[in-house]
C-alpha cells in the first residue's frame, strides 16, 4: 500500500489536473506562499501513478522531480553539463532532462525566480513540439509520452521585474490556489500537526484574521504551513500564544507595529 501525500481538495483542482495530464497539457499553479501548491503536485504525482483512477497508460509514471527555482538557476542547471570524471569528460543530465527522458512530472517551483534566459528553455516543451533542445550536445530530445511540465508562482509577491511574461503564461493551463476556507484549513492543520480540532479551528480563525491585515500594510498573509507549525509547537507543550508569536508574528514581519497587531489577534483568539 502506497502512502499518498495528504491533500484536502478545495474545489475541482484534482479533476482539472487529471484532465490536463491526460492531454499532456502543461500546468501553471498560481497562488500565495504556503497554500498547498507543492503538496498538491506531490499528491497528484502519486495519485496518477498509484491511485485507483490511474489508467494503464500512466500507471508506470516515474516519481516527481521538483526544482526550487532561484535567481542563479542557469540553463545548464536544468538541462545538464559536461563534467570531468577521472580521465574522461562525461555528460550529466540535469533534472529537466531526466524528467523529459524518463516520463516524469517535472515541477519548477517559483518559476519567476529563475533567470529569463532559463525560463525560455521550457517553451519548446510546452507546445505541440514537446522537445528539449540540448545545445551543448547538438541534440533535440523528444519528450517521453508521460512527461508533464508543471510550474508555480506567487503573483502577489513578485515585483514587476519578476512577473511571468505573457509569452510563457499563455503556454499553460492555470489552476488558481488560495488559502482554504476556515473549516477545511482546520482539518488540514489538525491532520498535519496532530492538534485537537478545537485548537486547529482557533488557528484557522487566526489565519483568516491575519490575512485581513494585508489591507493594513502587511506584505503577506500567514500561510497554512505556518499555522501547522503552530499546531506542532502546541503539541510539544508550547503555550498557544507563544507558539503563535514565534511561528506567526515574528515569522511574517519585522515591523513592530504589524507584530503587535498580529499579537493582538492571537490574544483575542486564544483568550
Amino acid at each position: 500500500m502506497h502512502d499518498v501525500p495528504y491533500y484536502l481538495p478545495v474545489g475541482d483542482e484534482i479533476a482539472i489536473f487529471t484532465a490536463a495530464y491526460n492531454c499532456r497539457l502543461p500546468i501553471l499553479l498560481k497562488g500565495p506562499t504556503g497554500c498547498g501548491k507543492t503538496r498538491f503536485v506531490e499528491h497528484m504525482a502519486h495519485r496518477l501513478r498509484h491511485g485507483d483512477d490511474a489508467s494503464q497508460d500512466h500507471a508506470e509514471t516515474p516519481t516527481l522531480i521538483t526544482v526550487a527555482c532561484h535567481e542563479d538557476l542557469t540553463g545548464s542547471d536544468l538541462v545538464g553539463r559536461y563534467l570531468i570524471k577521472g580521465d574522461e569528460t562525461v555528460w550529466i543530465d540535469g533534472p529537466l532532462t531526466q524528467a523529459v527522458r524518463g516520463g516524469t512530472i517535472c515541477y519548477l517551483d517559483e518559476i519567476v525566480e529563475a533567470r529569463k534566459d532559463t525560463i525560455v528553455l521550457i517553451h519548446p516543451l510546452t507546445d505541440h513540439r514537446r522537445i528539449l533542445p540540448i545545445d551543448k550536445k547538438a541534440e533535440i530530445l523528444d519528450a517521453h509520452p508521460n512527461f508533464l511540465l508543471v510550474i508555480s508562482y506567487n503573483p502577489g509577491y513578485q515585483s514587476v521585474l519578476k512577473d511571468l511574461k505573457h509569452s510563457t503564461r499563455q503556454r499553460f493551463v492555470t489552476i488558481d490556489f488560495d488559502y482554504p476556507p476556515r473549516d477545511k484549513e482546520a482539518q488540514i492543520i489538525a491532520h498535519e500537526s496532530g492538534a485537537a480540532m478545537e485548537t486547529a479551528l482557533s488557528l484557522a480563525k487566526l489565519g483568516e484574521r491575519v490575512r485581513h491585515l494585508k489591507a493594513s500594510g502587511l506584505e503577506e498573509g500567514v500561510s497554512t504551513r505556518l499555522l501547522i507549525y503552530c499546531g506542532l509547537l502546541i503539541q510539544q507543550g508550547v503555550a498557544p500564544r507563544r507558539a503563535c508569536r514565534v511561528a506567526v508574528s515574528t515569522s511574517l514581519t519585522d515591523d513592530v507595529e504589524s507584530q503587535a497587531a498580529i499579537d493582538a489577534l492571537v490574544e483575542s483568539v486564544f483568550a
